[in-house]
Formats: structure tokens, sequence, C-alpha cells
């Protein structure tokens, strides 16, 4: 078995990686709110992912099982559980079926709406650190949030139009 690698990471959770046997680095972010991300790195820029795939809890149950999961994915879930003072952090993809697409940040009223703040917004390559109320939203943008786990589920679901 590769090694596995653990990288806590405050208030968003925990992320574990490994390089396969042909030399590809891949990973496992394991957020707080329950969702996961599987990362394939690339080989130039051990930093930067090739591809980021969201996994909704029961994409990752498919995913484990297909894959003939074993304990260690337990232990693993065990470790997200991780507190911070209350401070939930998550990055958010906008789903184009989302109502606030089209939306200004201040018409939107996201932290008033959820209680949760949104401090930046990726977009493609770039990122919006602290955006005005007057940035608008576009599908395919990842909304970064911070407030309780509450604020961010709520978020969450307004966020991907489940709301």
């Amino acid at each position: 078995m590769s090694e596995v690698r653990e990288t806590q990471l405050p208030g968003t959770g925990v992320r574990h990686d490994f390089e396969t046997r042909q030399g590809t680095r891949v990973g496992v972010l394991l957020h707080r709110s329950g969702r996961r991300d599987l990362l394939v790195y690339d080989e130039i820029d051990p930093d930067a992912c090739l591809v980021t795939v969201d996994l909704e809890p029961e994409d990752a149950a498919t995913l484990v099982e297909l894959l003939g999961g074993s304990q260690v994915i337990e232990a693993v879930g065990e470790a997200v559980q991780q507190r911070v003072q209350g401070l939930a952090i998550d990055w958010i993809p906008l789903a184009s079926r989302s109502t606030i697409v089209g939306q200004n940040l201040g018409d939107a009223a996201l932290r008033t709406r959820t209680g949760a703040s949104v401090v930046a917004v990726i977009r493609g390559d770039a990122t919006v650190p602290s955006p005005t109320p007057e940035f608008v939203f576009e599908a395919g943008d990842t909304v970064v949030a911070v407030g309780t786990d509450e604020g961010i589920a709520l978020l969450t679901d307004l966020i991907q139009g489940r709301a």
C-alpha cells in the first residue's frame, strides 16, 4: 500500500494524498460538510490540480464500492469531523440552475439568507478575493464561504440550486 500523507486544513477539513506506482499524485479532500473532492495533481507542478471532481456523499460511497472500499475510508471520515471554534470554510461550485446566476452579491443577500459569508470567488484560473456587492455570479464559479456548519449547508443548497 502507498504512503498516504494527511494534511489538516483548519476550518475546511482534511486532505489525504498519495503517489501511484506510475507517479501520479492523487488526493481526496474531505470537507467538514461531508462533501469530498477527488484530486489529480499536475506531475510538473505538484501544487496544481489537473482535475477536481466534487463528490456528494452518495457519489463517494459508490466510488468506494467500485474500488473495493476499506476500513481506511471510515477512519478518514472520522478525521473530517474536526472543529475550529465553530468556523467552517467550504468551496462550493455554482450550478447553472442556481437562482443566483446573473445576480450580484448584494442583491443575492447570501449572508442575510444563510448566515455564511462569501469571502472569495474562483472563476477559471482567477480568484476574486473579498468580492464587492456589485460582483455578478456566473455559472461555473466556485464560491469560497465562511460560516457555521448550518450556514454553509444552507448556502450550499442555495448555490447549487437545491433551495
